[in-house]
């Protein structure tokens, strides 16, 4: 805090105290902070307008006083004595005090004392001077709620429930108390602001909020994790029957529905639940527990909770190993692509190969894919990831040239990070040129939710992958719940109906009138339809009277190595000249 020009030119003008001509009253009364005068025994002699603004005191109420008149007791003994020590020594002193207005009032301000020398440089007063910090304590306040706060549902954030744990904690040492931490995740609550819009999803979690917010006690915790995530402690619970009570009780509370706008939402919640003290003293070991045993909860059915339990350990043992292995076989390019077939129906022809990454390593052996890939697309390793699929595809595509298969397009499957990413479609031309290869070599498959993100984005990108040459796919059609127009405005090529809607469609009508509905639309909007996961003859026969355009399953053939797909390759070919 600086102290105005004016005032410090007043100081150069001092002469003497007793006859106050060390300061003009003019100058006096145009200085905007609080200024008081006092003499060598800090009796108070004049005050400015700005003082009795502050203060609420007249200048003849306080003229003949001390300073003590403004005392809060905020500050003890001990604080006035090291001020007036550093001004004995320094001939100064400025820092935050708290004092007292007239009506009782304590109030915050920043203060700076002086002594004021005749021409001997004899001391023979002291001025302060001083500015109200009120409304920057009061902005300071709001400011620190705010950082404290989720601005959403107003519950504290993370930030918040660490500080606050952090103390609950530590008071609790000393006493025998229990605290049961609950870390919840929305099931679905992805496919709520994908299909409705994040207004409702905003609108949801609020109603989610409170819900929650009716099981809890005062002292309870309660933060918004982050996007569906919350975070629950419990306070002095008696044993684990009550968090069992607790977990109950959510489960409940969150899968009734919810109506928002009119509309009935249903979600439920996976939960995890760490205890204070048997899993862990500190808030990060809780919190990271009750994490992990959320994760068991969600893999294993959802809309339920978990304890904690040692066996854990090993899935976070697990997740450090894949780290480090996924990284390493990144930088050396140690992923396999496996190829599946694209049977066309009515000419019984392969027209087409979808390449399936695989991955083994030595230390955890054959990693699934939905293991290695889901990681990867938490931690943004997808993306270089997918940049080293794109080049094995480009040798395999040489590979399958010399061998006499040429026209056979190598579907690939893409990742919504990477295509969200500004530089996709710069990256892969560079492997494509790098390769020597055309785009036509290659059929893209997006899923619907990953072209649903960012339209006009997305459309951009999908006329210029068009105008490069690439075919491009809608993988896993119809598990989106997403709007069709999307069809009507992308340049696709194929929709590949999900898995799902196959696998009972000679067993349920309306799956059955699902997928007719599906390819008569798709051939309306000048589109061939892919049908994947068929393993049944009924199937393909079905799909045939339906009119689909291709069959890809393991009725046909697993995903194989390139080694023996070409081997397949062959086969089919001695096959279908046999007959």
């Amino acid at each position: 805090m600086n102290i105005s020009k004016d005032f410090q030119e007043t100081r150069k003008m001092s002469s003497t105290i007793n006859n106050c001509e060390y300061i003009t009253p003019k100058i006096l009364e145009a200085i905007s902070e609080g200024v008081m005068i006092t003499d060598i025994n800090s009796k108070i002699i004049d005050v400015n307008p700005a003082f009795e603004f502050v203060t609420g005191y007249k200048k003849e109420e306080v003229v003949g006083k001390k300073p003590d008149v403004l005392r809060s007791g905020v500050q003890g003994i001990e604080f006035y004595k090291n001020m007036w020590s550093e001004i004995t020594h320094n001939g100064e002193w400025q820092g935050e005090i708290w004092n007292r207005r007239k009506t009782g009032d304590i109030y915050p301000e920043w203060l700076k004392i002086m002594s004021i020398h005749d021409e001997t440089d004899r001391i023979i007063g002291y001025c302060g001077v001083f500015s109200d910090l009120s409304d920057e304590k009061e902005i300071e306040s709001e400011l620190k709620k705010r950082a404290m706060t989720d601005s959403l549902t107003g519950v504290s954030n993370r930030f918040a429930y660490s500080e606050r744990m952090n103390v609950l904690l530590n008071s609790s040492k000393s006493h025998n108390y229990q605290h049961a931490v609950f870390f919840i995740d929305l099931d679905r609550f992805k496919q709520v602001n994908d299909t409705l819009g994040h207004v409702i999803g905003d609108q949801l979690l609020i109603e989610v909020t409170k819900r929650i917010q009716t099981l809890l006690k005062n002292k309870d915790i309660l933060a918004r994790y982050g996007g569906d995530e919350f975070v629950i402690t419990f306070t002095d619970i008696h044993d684990s029957r009550e968090a069992v009570y607790y977990g109950k009780k959510l489960v409940e509370l969150l899968e009734k529905p919810f109506l928002i706008e009119g509309q009935k939402i249903y979600i439920s919640a996976s939960i995890g639940i760490s205890i204070y003290p048997h899993d862990g003293l500190e808030t990060e070991i809780l919190v990271n527990k009750a994490d992990k045993a959320m994760y068991y909860a969600k893999d294993n059915g959802k809309n339920q909770f978990v304890f904690y339990f040692d066996e854990l350990k090993t899935d976070v043992k697990r997740a450090l190993l894949l780290d480090q292995e996924l990284r390493m076989a990144i930088k050396d390019n140690c992923f396999e692509l496996y190829y599946q077939p694209k049977i066309d129906i009515r000419e019984h022809r392969i027209i087409g190969v979808e390449a399936l990454v695989r991955w083994k390593n030595e230390r955890l052996g054959n990693v699934p894919p939905s293991e290695f890939i889901s990681y990867a697309e938490e931690t943004g390793l997808i993306i270089p990831i997918s940049e080293c699929i794109l080049e094995c595809a480009c040798t395999d595509a040489h590979t399958l040239e010399r061998k006499g298969f040429r026209n056979l397009p190598i579907a690939i499957n893409i990742s919504s990070i990477h295509f969200h990413q500004q530089n996709f479609i710069h990256s892969i031309e560079k492997i494509l040129e790098k390769n020597n290869l055309p785009a036509r070599k290659f059929e893209l498959e997006l899923t619907e939710r990953t072209i649903m993100e960012n339209e006009r984005e997305t459309i951009l990108k999908l006329i210029t992958l068009k105008q490069m040459g690439f075919k491009l796919s809608v993988d896993d059609f119809g598990t989106g719940y997403s709007s069709l127009s999307y069809l009507v405005q992308f340049p696709l090529d194929y929709l590949k109906i999900d898995r799902s809607f196959i696998q009972q469609i000679c067993s349920l009508n309306d799956k059955q009138a699902v997928v007719d509905a599906i390819i008569q639309m798709a051939h309306r909007l000048k589109m061939k339809v892919i049908a994947e996961g068929v393993e049944q003859r009924e199937q393909v026969k079905l799909l045939g009277k339906l009119d689909c355009d291709m069959i890809q399953g393991y009725y046909y053939s697993r995903p194989l190595p390139l080694k023996e797909f070409m081997e397949f390759l062959e086969f089919w070919e001695l096959e279908l000249e046999g007959k």
